[in-house]
């Protein structure tokens, strides 16, 4: 026992989990579709020109894929198989090796880190290797079941063959593949040879037949031998090929490689979403073959050939006009998506200028590259941040008016255009509170069309709590308010129905139901409605009393017994009249089972302005002191010292736009 315990404790190696190198191949040892297209590219850095896929029907026997390629000594098989993560490059070079027969082939490898040859490991943990070259052959069992290596050798044996290739083999004991989906894959991903043919279970797919296929057209090249062009939407059945462009096919033999550039001018960017989505396969018959070079790397300069490539040029900048519509969607998405947080702090005005910027943006340049977009939207979302004060001006609202230290640092930080900013928004709200003043004092205004909405939308009014511009009208609230409303909705006509959703008229007043969205903590895949307000703004010289306010409790009720709502959120409802009747309580609270789920509290258009005028004026005297009590004219001329020309017009422009509007 001693000797035993003194030799552990000198061993100075390392050990592997069995299952080591299974976890270290990622999606090729969980996924057939990704572990067949390896092996198939495998086989194409072998210098095949045919690749045969048998594809079992149930488990528990065998899939097999045997190429035509350049095959392995046993030698061979040694330092390249069986060496962890294998440099094909370094040991290879870029170019691909052919069997004698195909020695004039032109074609450059796939593979790079040599992992990909252990894709047949997604359906068991040892598989079989035969490969034989010049006449000679060796067959390998390989194993994973082992502490002391990640793979080895269980068993090797040799064999005579004619020829060269090679066949690998598993007894499929998990994840069978679907034999007709990986026939799409591969013929979709390597479809860009014709003399590089993959069959599953004796079956290929012609370029005609091809699931992707958009559109095949014959082209017309002036004094020359006709074409026909082949479009293809490869993620029709995978997410990427080998390579994307424009391919030559000239008599069955790809000339070149596929490019997007086509003879010395680029057809598109190659970097756009269009570039890697779709490819263009050019055939012609064997007219054409005197046209390319020798060694088939390209095509031979003469006019011919210039006639060619314009004909390409030319229908490529069609196909690409008709199909980059269908991009102009996903693009812009994807743009916002990439700035959704910046995205989601503008209002709502500022999410739909910036949507409709986006979508303008990919249909006037389709080729613009992903990450240009994404710089173009951030750009005009910092713009749209700098042109709006509401952004500002929340930041102050919230602060507690004592919180002097809070305040000093927050204004420290901004620049005197964000202090103009933030003084213009505070100038359209006191605009707005003078408006409702007004209006709620005049009989002859028209309330349902002026004085409520107008309200309804200045949700700052009731507390800087409800200054966010993540309050809105969705599909569960509005159907929810039509389930508790419908009986009670005026017939009277209300034009705005449709820009303004959240207000449902009433008899005796009119309502603007909203609400602000959160991902459930318990399922972070579906929206749940989280807070929700309630304007309800009583018609004419009313009183709030009791029964006011108890219509607004019963509205509470409603809602959180309705069962229409996505989730269970927190509601706040405001009553307003034109004064509360005595002995009314202007404060209520909604308990579930000691939960609190709600409250209702009544005010006045009076108590309202007055509280906006008090908030407002008070913040407008704060701003400019930060600045050592300059007036806002002086703090205009300071921004307009220190601007360029462009910025100068630019800022014209800006204030034209808002004169007009």
């Amino acid at each position: 026992m001693a000797r035993a315990k003194k030799k552990a404790d000198t061993f100075t190696g390392s050990f592997f989990e069995e299952d080591y190198l299974v976890r270290t191949l990622g999606r090729i040892a969980h996924d057939p579709e990704v572990a067949l297209t390896e092996l198939v590219a495998n086989a194409w850095d072998a210098g095949a020109s045919l690749v045969d896929i048998t594809v079992p029907g149930v488990r528990d026997t065998a899939l097999v894929v045997q190429d035509d390629g350049h095959g392995m000594s046993a030698m061979q098989f040694k330092g390249r198989w069986m060496r962890l993560g294998y440099d094909r490059i370094k040991h290879q070079g870029v170019q691909v090796e052919f069997p004698p027969d195909r020695s004039t082939w032109r074609r450059k490898a796939y593979g790079r880190n040599g992992v990909g040859r252990h894709g047949l490991l997604c359906f068991a943990d040892q598989y079989l290797v035969e490969t034989w070259r010049d006449g000679k052959g060796a067959g390998f069992e390989i194993g994973t079941q082992s502490t002391e290596t990640p793979f080895k050798i269980v068993k090797e044996t040799s064999f005579l063959r004619h020829g060269n290739g090679t066949r690998l083999a598993v007894v499929v004991e998990r994840h069978l593949p679907d034999p007709d989906r990986i026939r799409e894959i591969l013929s979709a991903r390597f479809l860009h040879d014709p003399q590089f043919v993959v069959r599953v279970n004796g079956q290929s797919v012609s370029l005609a037949d091809q699931s992707g296929l958009i559109e095949r057209m014959p082209l017309a090249v002036p004094g020359c031998p006709e074409a026909e062009a082949f479009v293809v939407d490869s993620t029709r059945a995978a997410k990427s090929t080998i390579y994307q462009g424009v391919a030559f096919w000239v008599n069955g033999r790809l000339v070149g490689s596929p490019s997007w550039v086509v003879g010395s001018e680029a057809v598109i960017d190659g970097r756009a979403r269009f570039a890697k989505r779709y490819s263009i396969v050019v055939k012609t018959d064997d007219g054409w073959t005197s046209e390319v070079e020798p060694d088939w790397a390209r095509f031979k300069a003469g006019p011919k050939t210039e006639a060619l490539f314009e004909a390409v040029r030319q229908y490529a900048q069609e196909v690409f006009g008709k199909l980059s519509t269908n991009l102009v969607e996903e693009s812009s998405e994807e743009a916002l998506v990439r700035n959704r947080e910046d995205f989601k702090g503008l209002s709502q005005l500022g999410r739909i200028e910036v949507a409709s910027f986006a979508r303008e943006l990919v249909k006037s340049n389709p080729t613009v590259h992903p990450d240009t977009l994404s710089a173009a939207v951030q750009a005009l979302i910092n713009l749209e941040k700098s042109r709006c004060g509401a952004g500002l001006l929340e930041k102050l609202t919230k602060l507690d008016d004592t919180d002097i230290e809070g305040l000093d640092r927050l204004l420290s930080q901004w620049t005197v255009r964000d202090a103009l900013s933030v003084l213009d928004e505070i100038d359209h709200r006191l605009a707005v509170v003078t408006a409702i003043e007004k209006l709620c004092g005049d009989p002859a205004t028209d309330e349902l069309h002026t004085l409520h909405p107008l309200v309804t939308q200045a949700r700052w009014l009731f507390g800087p709590e409800f200054d966010s511009s993540e309050y809105a009208s969705n599909v569960s609230l509005r159907t929810a308010t039509d389930k508790i409303f419908g009986k009670r909705v005026s017939t009277t006509a209300f034009a705005n129905s449709r820009q303004r959703p959240d207000i449902v008229v009433l008899g005796d007043a009119t309502c603007s139901v909203v609400g602000t969205e959160s991902f459930d903590s318990g399922n972070s895949n579906l929206m749940r409605i989280q807070d929700v307000l309630i304007i309800e703004l009583k018609k004419g010289k009313s009183a709030i009393g009791r029964e006011e306010m108890n219509q607004a409790d019963g509205y509470i009720q409603d809602f959180l017994g309705s069962g229409a709502l996505d989730g269970t959120p927190m509601f706040r409802a405001f009553v307003v009249g034109y004064e509360i009747a005595p002995k009314t309580s202007r404060d209520k609270e909604i308990r579930e089972e000691g939960v609190l789920r709600g409250k209702v509290m009544a005010t006045t258009y009076g108590q309202l302005t007055r509280s906006a005028h008090q908030r407002l004026f008070r913040l407008k005297e704060r701003i400019p002191a930060r600045y050592e009590d300059v007036s806002g004219a002086d703090l205009s001329a300071r921004v307009m010292q220190t601007a360029t020309q462009s910025h100068l017009a630019l800022v014209d422009s800006t204030a034209q736009e808002s004169e007009k509007s």
